[in-house]
């Protein structure tokens, strides 16, 4: 969601920005939630699919042996299916996500605003200050997003070590491995998600302010909402993607066999080389990258549009709702 400005009477209420944001994760699941299976499938290979020598067919081959695993030679259908591994994780950690990030994010940045907007200002200058509060609210939030990680872990190895779940329920994971195994790769996790929403919600407001010059982001046409979302995610899945890589292979291995940052990075370095810090970089800028264009796009739509609702049923009663009537017919 834009963020809001610091008095509350122009905010949306909280309850509009809760359905929003849930509404917008639970959309970008449903329609994204295969790309995602195989973004973190390539992610999680550690051979070369095209090596020097080898034929394209050949590559091909393992490459749909990674993606599809056991269904690799199966009917398109049968294919298609094996990329919903983990759907439950997925929609319990996609909607929180969503509502904690996208609904969240403007409660610290009013924060921010109402005691620290001189600092940021006397610090960046007015303009530069306004994007760089933006840009800091979501890095908090995105600090903070390590509380969901669980339910992260637990998709991702449902996605690319369905194994690791054989004979297996989620409690009894949970019992035997321990919520400490829940939280590995906790600290690579919020290594990449300071920089990768601080990147996120800064491309966006630098988008609206020095692009598209508004005084107050609120009031962004769609297309304007759109524009500032493409540039706030591909930034954000960019700066990211390194630590990303090493967060989703510390997540996938077995629950007995964990490896730390520090030895999947000099071993990614001594057998796979440099570039292996982005795999998965194009698949996800041309598939991740639009779904959270969408769900932020989506997010900064249906917050004020349930707001409006809410006021004008009584639900709320936080005000302002020519705003954002205006904004949603």
């Amino acid at each position: 969601m834009s963020p809001p400005l610091a008095k509350s009477k122009h905010s949306e209420s909280a309850a509009a920005r809760l359905c929003g944001s849930g509404t917008s994760g639970f959309l970008e699941l449903v329609i994204f939630h295969p790309i995602d299976t195989i973004a973190k499938r390539l992610m999680s290979n550690q051979t070369r699919l095209f090596a020097s020598g080898q034929s394209l067919g050949a590559g091909l081959a393992a490459t749909n042996k990674v993606i599809f695993k056991d269904a690799a030679n199966a009917p398109f259908l049968k294919k298609y299916a094996s990329l919903f591994p983990g759907l439950g994780f997925a929609a319990g950690y996609k909607i929180l996500q969503r509502v904690y990030k996208f609904g969240g994010q403007p409660f610290v940045n009013e924060f921010l605003n109402q005691h620290y907007k001189s600092s940021f200002n006397r610090t960046f200058g007015e303009k530069t200050g306004k994007t760089m509060m933006h840009a800091t609210a979501g890095s908090f939030v995105g600090i903070g997003e390590i509380a969901l990680l669980p339910l992260d872990v637990l998709k991702i190895k449902r996605q690319t070590n369905p194994e690791a779940f054989k004979g297996r329920g989620v409690f009894r994971i949970v019992k035997e491995e321990g919520v400490q195994n829940l939280y590995r790769g906790a600290l690579w996790t919020a290594a990449r998600n300071a920089p990768g929403s601080f990147a996120l919600f800064g491309g966006s407001a630098f988008v609206k302010e020095w692009i598209f010059r508004l005084e107050d982001y609120n009031k962004a046409t769609f297309f304007q909402n759109f524009c500032a979302s493409i540039g706030g995610s591909v930034a954000s899945i960019t700066v990211a993607a390194p630590l990303d890589v090493v967060k989703t292979r510390i997540q996938n291995r077995n629950f007995d066999s964990p490896e730390s940052g520090v030895t999947i990075i000099k071993n990614m370095v001594k057998h796979e080389g440099l570039g292996a810090f982005f795999k998965g970089l194009l698949p996800k800028l041309l598939v991740v990258g639009p779904k959270l264009v969408f769900s932020f796009t989506v997010a900064q739509q249906l917050i004020p549009w349930f707001h409006y609702r809410f006021e004008e049923y009584g639900i709320t009663h936080v005000g302002n709702t020519s705003v954002s009537k205006s904004r949603t017919m």
